[in-house]
Formats: structure tokens, C-alpha cells, sequence
């Protein structure tokens, strides 16, 4: 048996990751191609439990909350557990793989815009999931507006813990994803995700036609 593809979508908040990977499960079990749709951090029950560490919004008297180092070290915690329990078996069990967020969020959230050394984010990575990487990245990117006004309608103006942070937090993040992308395109494909929905999941099959032929 041949082994899966892993296939992880990036961005800042509101960009259309997460209905993106969901249309592309859909897709991809249309054609008959068995399909985990996973999220980070997340997607196995330990996991979970660190998420809502991590992003449950605390309350009044909770304090600053976690450091970026904290942060980084407790996303690569939940990462081990995903990437042991649920990513490696569906990749050797010849799954597909879909991921909204996966290692580079952590580059860029807790690196870029938090300060964290980027060496030090990918060596927590090769710890605990063993350096794993998608076969594909794509690095969905809006204007900052029209992603406030996504968030706006999605969430009502609550946030988590993260989404939260102030605007000058997340246009570093934004700086770092595309850093990222400009030095290794070879693992990123950039998509603007400010087109309607269905013209931004048809250029995302597009992009994916060569690991798709070479599935059939």
C-alpha cells in the first residue's frame, strides 16, 4: 500500500482555511480517495485538551496568560500527540491527510510574531513529530480587512485567546507567513483567498492535479 498525502492550509485569522480543507475533504472523497480532515491544534482527544489551554479565552482575573515560549512549547506537545495518534497511522494506512494549521503556524505565530526563535520552534518539531512536513502548504492570504469583516460575521466580534491580540500581532504573523512562502516555494503555494469560495477551491484542485494523477 502506498503511503497518503498530507495536505496543510496556513494563514492568519479569518483567510478561509478551514472551509477551504473542508472542501477539499469533500472533493478528494468524491473521488473515492479515503480522507482524515484534521485541525492543530487538535484533532486527537489529548490534543483537544491542549487547545482549550491554549485558546479558551480566560477571564478577568486569569492574568497575562501564556508566554510565547510556553505557547510554542505546549502547541508542540499537542503536535506530538497529533502527529503520533492520528497524521503518521492515516499516512501509512494510504490515507490523504488534510490539516488546518499544522508546524508552520507555530513558526509563525509563536516565532514571528511572538518572538521565538525560529530554529527553536522546528527543533521542538523534530523532537516530537520527528521533522514530519505536508507534501503541500497552502499559505491562504487576504487583505487584513476583508479578514476582520470574515470574523466579524463568523464570530461576532468574540475571539479566542489568540485571534484576540492586538492588530500590530497579527500583521507580524501575516509578515512571517509570507517570509516563509518567498524562502521555500517549493513547499508553499500561495492562493488569495479573497475570490469567491468556489473559484478559490478550484484553483486549489488545480494545484493539487500532479499528486492527484500520481494517486489515480
Amino acid at each position: 500500500m502506498s503511503r497518503g498525502r498530507f495536505v496543510a492550509f496556513e494563514g492568519g485569522e479569518g483567510v478561509g482555511k478551514s472551509t477551504q480543507a473542508r472542501l477539499l475533504a469533500e472533493a478528494l472523497r468524491d473521488r473515492g480517495i479515503q480522507v482524515l480532515l484534521t485541525r492543530e491544534p487538535g484533532g486527537t482527544p489529548g490534543a483537544e485538551a491542549i487547545r482549550s489551554l491554549l485558546l479558551d479565552s480566560p477571564g478577568p482575573d486569569a492574568g497575562p496568560g501564556w508566554s510565547p515560549a510556553a505557547e510554542a512549547l505546549l502547541f508542540a506537545a499537542a503536535r506530538a500527540d497529533h502527529v503520533a495518534r492520528a497524521i503518521r497511522p492515516a499516512l501509512e494506512a494510504g490515507q490523504w491527510v488534510v490539516c488546518d494549521r499544522f508546524l508552520d503556524s507555530s513558526r509563525a505565530y509563536q516565532g514571528g510574531a511572538g518572538g521565538v526563535a525560529d530554529e527553536a520552534v522546528r527543533e521542538l518539531h523534530r523532537v516530537g513529530s520527528g521533522g514530519l512536513l505536508p507534501d503541500v502548504t497552502f499559505l491562504m492570504d487576504v487583505a487584513p480587512g476583508v479578514s476582520a469583516a470574515r470574523l466579524a460575521r463568523r464570530d461576532g466580534g468574540e475571539n479566542d485567546a489568540i485571534g484576540g491580540r492586538d492588530a500590530a500581532y497579527h500583521d507580524a504573523v501575516a509578515a512571517a507567513f509570507a517570509r516563509f512562502a518567498d524562502q521555500e516555494p517549493g513547499r508553499f503555494v500561495r492562493i488569495d483567498g479573497a475570490d469567491a469560495i468556489e473559484a478559490t477551491h478550484r484553483r486549489i484542485l488545480e494545484a493539487l492535479e500532479p499528486l492527484l494523477e500520481a494517486a489515480r
